[in-house]
């Protein structure tokens, strides 16, 4: 009974359905704006949550999570053009059953298998996210050193296709975050004598820059292949003989995007293809995939739906996002104070409360808003794609400013937009820059931490047990990307003798 009525008074004492509703209407938006990702779209509302109280705020940019996962597969159906990475396996059969004239159908089954999804997954956060946070009660400063060291390492390595490229990034993020004063010294560092880096650069001016700008950036000099969707494309709901057909494929894509979520690097895209092909091998009909399959669309779907709060396990567990909008959220809860782990459940209980609570009504709400708001995004889908960044960069530059009224902010975020874009040209992933921006000072800290326990000696980390077992688990990722990558290199190199010899 308390914790209903605690649910009741967050539900009307609190913002916290206006924030769920205002996150979910431009999630939907920005995830239907062929080009943006959920990242983007959640970093470029990061900034206006600075003005709000922590719940109401972490709830906002979930919800954000949530409608960009389902907006992506709207111009994915409608013009063959996913609006998020993670819709790329829409396309596949949504807009097949749109050139059979069956669009609204395809459209009602992407949103009842994100709803189905989102409920799954977030009935595995609340179940799983507080008993592994209590696993962290036993972190030692050595502990926490070699967890960040293993976050580190599997982004790395499993972000892109090279592992050198992955740890590069890594590296630069640390390097950005040694920025401002020393943490145990007090002595300032890499400030150039600007008083305003003296709090070192925050990781919202890097999400910002690396997934907002470096994106239009990279956009702007691409062509705009867009095409007319139809505007007249009403959502039809599946039937009750066609939910029960649905409900394997649905099935697959959740235990998928469980799995994916939890596993630091997956991410929604990941889910959603992985998901499509297991699904297509259990199927009853596999002929109809790549023809136009209900069930093609379905298992994706609920894959990337369920990964939108499934990836939030590690992050409160432990502070490890398993993707770039996970990243993002983290990014929301450092700004106003809370770090990940037992403490935030100990501590700020009511905003995870608050989460729960608002990923749930954000999640019943996609139905109604879904209807609502379909017209609107099948009009955003047809504005030209230079429109659409020039909207996009007003809300960067408006929502920057918006923080401290400062122009060096601006100028950081431009300079790590320019940095993001370096970085797409050359295929460097983000995921392991930002996490080490986030990460940078955490390991930092707990390695001199631990150093001055013991006198200036590293055998102290081969004394704790869950150091060592994480260092051994980083050890380990490492090896196999290696193992990897010299694998695939040798199968090319054969592939290209046997050419050679043809």
């Amino acid at each position: 009974m308390e914790t209903l009525s605690q649910v009741v008074s967050m539900l009307f004492g609190t913002p916290l359905i206006p924030a769920a509703l205002i996150g979910l209407v431009w999630g939907v938006i920005g995830g239907a704006m062929p080009g943006l990702s959920a990242s983007v779209t959640m970093a470029l509302v990061l900034p206006f949550t600075y003005a709000l109280d922590p719940m109401s705020a972490i709830v906002l940019l979930a919800s954000v999570y949530i409608g960009a996962e389902y907006g992506g597969s709207i111009p994915a159906i409608l013009i063959r053009t996913p609006g998020t990475n993670s819709a790329a396996a829409t396309v596949i059969d949504g807009f097949e059953l749109k050139k059979q004239g069956r669009a609204g159908e395809a459209l009602g089954i992407s949103l009842w298998s994100g709803v189905v999804g989102s409920l799954f997954g977030l009935a595995m956060l609340i179940v799983f996210t507080e008993p592994l946070s209590r696993f962290a009660l036993a972190f030692k400063p050595m502990s926490y050193c070699a967890l960040g060291v293993l976050g580190l390492s599997i982004i790395a390595s499993l972000s892109g296709g090279s592992l050198l490229k992955g740890l590069a990034a890594a590296l630069v993020g640390m390097m950005i975050a040694t920025i401002g004063i020393d943490p145990l010294s007090g002595v300032n560092r890499f400030t150039f004598d600007l008083p305003d880096l003296l709090g070192g650069v925050k990781p919202i001016m890097v999400m910002i820059g690396l997934f907002a700008v470096a994106e239009l950036m990279r956009q702007s000099g691409g062509v705009d292949l867009a095409t007319q969707a139809a505007t007249s494309v009403r959502i039809v709901f599946p039937s009750f003989p066609m939910m029960k057909r649905l409900a394997k494929p649905q099935g697959i894509g959740c235990g998928v995007g469980l799995v994916e979520g939890l596993l630091p690097g997956g991410g929604g895209s990941v889910a959603a293809f992985f998901s499509y092909n297991e699904a297509k091998r259990w199927s009853r009909h596999p002929e109809e995939f790549g023809k136009g399959s209900v069930e093609g669309v379905a298992a994706p779907e609920a894959a990337n739906n369920t990964v939108a709060s499934s990836s939030l396990i590690p992050l409160l567990s432990f502070g490890i996002p398993g993707s770039n909008s996970a990243a993002v959220l983290l990014g929301g809860l450092l700004i106003h104070g809370l770090i990940p782990g037992p403490r935030l459940f100990e501590q700020n209980g009511d905003v995870v409360m608050g989460l729960y609570v608002g990923s749930f009504v954000a999640t019943l709400a996609q139905i109604p808003i879904g209807l609502l708001i379909l017209p609107l995004c099948m009009w955003l889908v047809n504005r030209p794609r230079h429109v659409l960044a020039a909207f996009v960069f007003m809300l960067v530059l408006s929502g920057v400013y918006s923080i401290n009224g400062s122009y060096l902010d601006i100028a950081m975020v431009m300079s790590f937009g320019l940095i993001g874009w370096l970085m797409l040209k050359n295929d460097y992933p983000f995921l392991p820059a930002v996490l080490g921006v986030v990460l940078g000072p955490i390991v930092e800290s707990n390695y001199r931490r631990s150093l001055l326990l013991s006198g200036g000696e590293h055998s102290i980390f081969l004394e704790d047990p869950i150091a060592v077992g994480f260092l051994i688990t980083a050890a380990l990722f490492i090896g196999f990307s290696l193992y990897r990558e010299r694998r695939d290199a040798l199968a090319r190199k054969k592939e290209k003798e046997v050419n050679a010899n043809a």
